[in-house]
């Protein structure tokens, strides 16, 4: 029996106990502060097998994404089957996460960025806001 391959997006929230550099690709050195952050990602084939690529720690270097989850201490995620990557990063601003490095996952659209800095409160709205449902895998 074959899985069903579903498209949808994601929110890939990342905890990091402490400061760690990290170099991405074009972006270069990035310094990532020790506190909590979410990725807004999409798989337009494949949603289920790409979300549990960024919970394994041994993977071929593909996004900049995969240079966080490697060293992230805590993940977890949540998708969405109607939202758009786009339409979610809009709502993560307005919940006022704060975006962070410029251009980091938003290479292929008109976004500044797809990762942003949260706190319980921001989460928490975002959460709300953006209607998604828990990523049926363990937390990591």
């Amino acid at each position: 029996m074959t899985a069903t391959r579903r498209n949808g997006t994601y929110l890939l929230f990342l905890r990091f106990t402490e400061r760690r550099d990290v170099t991405a690709g074009s972006l270069g050195t990035l310094t990532v502060a020790a506190g909590d952050y979410c990725y807004v990602g999409s798989a337009m084939n494949g949603l289920d097998s790409r979300i549990e690529r960024h919970f394994r720690k041994e993977k071929t270097m593909r996004w900049h994404i995969d240079r966080l989850t490697v060293i992230a201490d805590a993940m977890e995620a949540y998708v969405s089957m109607t939202r758009k990557e786009c339409e979610l990063s809009t709502i993560a601003e307005e919940c006022e996460c704060v975006p962070v490095f410029k251009g980091f996952g938003s290479s292929d659209c008109g976004c500044v960025t797809h990762l942003f800095r949260v706190n319980d409160e921001t989460k928490l709205r975002l959460l709300n806001l953006s209607a998604v449902t828990p990523f049926p895998s363990k937390t990591v």
